[in-house]
């Protein structure tokens, strides 16, 4: 099992600890603590030969995004990276249009959420699966054993909820007459539920501010046959990241079998996501 990070700070990169990382195009990513260049990509990379490069690009993308997209996606592609986890389908059609190497993992959130459709994205190329944050530990598995695709599952991070391409709270502080934030953090009255909001020149991003804590779960992906976890620092304290790392790079290596560790990582919380917990959807009837 490997263990990739979307790291939230340049300079520090963890790259003693982890196998990989996944950085953020600038420009055309969205949801990110920190975007990098073409050029920073390519710099990273040759100074990190003994890590694995992965390039998020989950912008739903524009018209106009398009042909200055392609000649990124050429120059990517000289660079070896090991994939470019994409959101918007024509990505895939770039891939095949532009004759692209480089391997492609579908982020597509809330949609990546069974065997079926992750062999038919298989099918047609795509090597990689970042699987859904709503689907159960259980749910996760059959993808793992019945899919083709090579499956990844998130196990740390704050989770997002959404995002939006309006400046909310840039309206939201033009409407008070005060000066706006970058920033803000705001208490939902029926669920009491804190959620953090995020603007930057592509929108507005949601988080819910209590992190996902999957670490009671990496033993059973481990044993099925998992082949990437992934951690996000956004949210967590720099200090306490570099210690997860590197207790569960320990974890991983001591092949899952330190009970010590699950319980250590309790102090994170008890918010598992959906790993123990269905998604029903129901119809609400009229009157």
């Amino acid at each position: 099992m490997k263990l990739l990070i979307e790291p939230s700070n340049k300079n520090n990169i963890y790259k003693d600890i982890v196998n990989g990382l996944i950085v953020s195009l600038k420009d055309y990513s969205v949801q990110s603590p920190i975007y990098y260049s073409l050029d920073e990509i390519k710099q990273l990379k040759i100074n990190n030969p003994q890590l694995e490069i992965y390039v998020n690009i989950n912008k739903n993308l524009l018209n106009n995004d398009i042909e200055p997209l392609k000649d990124i996606l050429k120059e990517l592609d000289t660079l070896n990276l090991n994939g470019i986890f994409f959101y918007d389908l024509a990505l895939l059609k770039l891939k095949k249009e532009l004759n692209l190497n480089t391997d492609l993992v579908w982020s597509q959130t809330h949609m990546v959420n069974n065997y079926k459709t992750c062999n038919y994205y298989h099918s047609k190329g795509v090597k990689y699966a970042l699987l859904g944050k709503e689907i159960t530990l259980e749910e996760i598995i059959e993808i793992i054993k019945k899919s083709t695709i090579t499956s990844m599952v998130e196990v740390l991070g704050l989770p997002s909820v959404a995002f939006s391409k309006r400046k909310l709270i840039t309206n939201y502080y033009k409407d008070l007459n005060k000066e706006s934030k970058s920033s803000l953090d705001v208490l939902e009255k029926v669920t009491s539920s804190t959620y953090h909001l995020a603007e930057d020149k592509n929108g507005t991003s949601f988080f819910l501010k209590d992190i996902i804590n999957g670490t009671s779960v990496i033993k059973d992906l481990y044993d099925n046959g998992l082949e990437y976890i992934i951690m996000r620092g956004y949210g967590i304290e720099e200090d306490l990241f570099l210690e997860i790392l590197t207790d569960t790079r320990n974890y991983i290596n001591d092949s899952c079998t330190d009970s010590n560790y699950v319980t250590k990582y309790e102090k994170l919380g008890t918010n598992t996501n959906f790993f123990f917990k269905k998604t029903i959807y129901q119809v609400k009837k009229n009157g």
